[in-house]
């Protein structure tokens, strides 16, 4: 069976998988490669194993192992879930050593392009819909960013850590006791604060209108304050982006089910009410 994503094909073999880049501007195949054989040192059975590479190729392929288990994107997430989930983000952050993280470049979806993309999408005339609220939050999101002045790298109290940078709850495998990690072609050197904010903002987190317990899963962690006040601002940030993504000149409004927009920025409203 072969499934077609937008930078790749994937083929499912019977334990393996064939992963074929249609992009490497931004190193997939790399970054898909090291990440992999990172993880089979430092954290095995976190992530598939590594098998073979072309990642110089026409097209670019990376062979994997293949993992047992069913995504959590769409499905109800119980603490069981939760702390399942927990675990494997704190492996991915604890395992690999601080100085091999440093080495590393920084994952493509980081600070300064989500902050980029968040100032480029919320300028010029945004299709808003009719929705009152909508044009309300919007309007809060960016007087927001236009004062928001947090750092791009993270200072002190901050932990660099290795990151899968993608909070879409498809990319994390429940097979009954644990969750392992798959697709990691934008993943690369992060922190732990950003990394949980993009996950727990993410609209995969609640499918049908109704979050999984963020709360419940963020208590898993032991996060310093300068870790907190970045989660806090970050969580905003990431609720700006989604509604923008959600609005309706946005591919991403026939996407998701009707109500997503509404429910974003009630969303949004919600979480600038908690910096403000």
């Amino acid at each position: 069976m072969t499934e077609t994503w937008s930078t790749h094909d994937i083929e499912f073999r019977d334990d393996v998988v064939v992963k074929r880049f249609r992009s490497r501007e931004r190193a997939e195949p790399l970054r898909e490669w090291q990440a992999l054989s990172l993880l089979a040192r430092y954290a095995p059975g976190l992530a598939p194993e590594p098998i073979r590479e072309d990642i110089d190729g026409e097209p670019p392929v990376v062979v994997m192992s293949r993992l047992g288990g069913v995504p959590l994107r769409g499905r109800d997430l119980g603490r069981e879930q939760l702390r399942a989930l927990a675990e494997a983000i704190g492996t991915l952050h604890d395992a690999v050593p601080t100085e091999t993280i440093l080495a590393l470049p920084a994952c493509t979806w980081y600070p300064p392009v989500v902050e980029g993309k968040a100032r480029a999408w919320s300028t010029g005339g945004r299709e808003l819909g009719p929705d009152p609220m909508v044009a309300r939050a919007f309007e809060a999101g960016r007087a927001w960013l236009a004062e928001r002045d947090t750092p791009a790298e993270p200072g002190p109290g901050i932990r660099p850590v290795f990151g899968l940078s993608d909070g879409n709850l498809a990319n994390y495998l429940w097979d009954g006791a644990r969750v392992r990690l798959v697709d990691f072609e934008i993943s690369g050197r992060s922190d732990r604060a950003f990394e949980l904010a993009e996950l727990v903002e993410h609209v995969s987190m609640w499918p049908d209108g109704t979050e999984a317990d963020t709360t419940f899963f963020l208590s898993c962690f032991e996060l310093s304050d300068p870790e907190i006040a970045r989660l806090r601002d970050f969580r905003a940030l990431f609720a700006f982006v989604w509604l923008l993504m959600l609005l309706p000149d946005s591919p991403g409004h026939h996407r998701n089910p009707p109500g997503t927009l509404e429910r974003q920025a009630a969303r949004l409203s919600a979480r600038l009410d908690r910096i403000g």
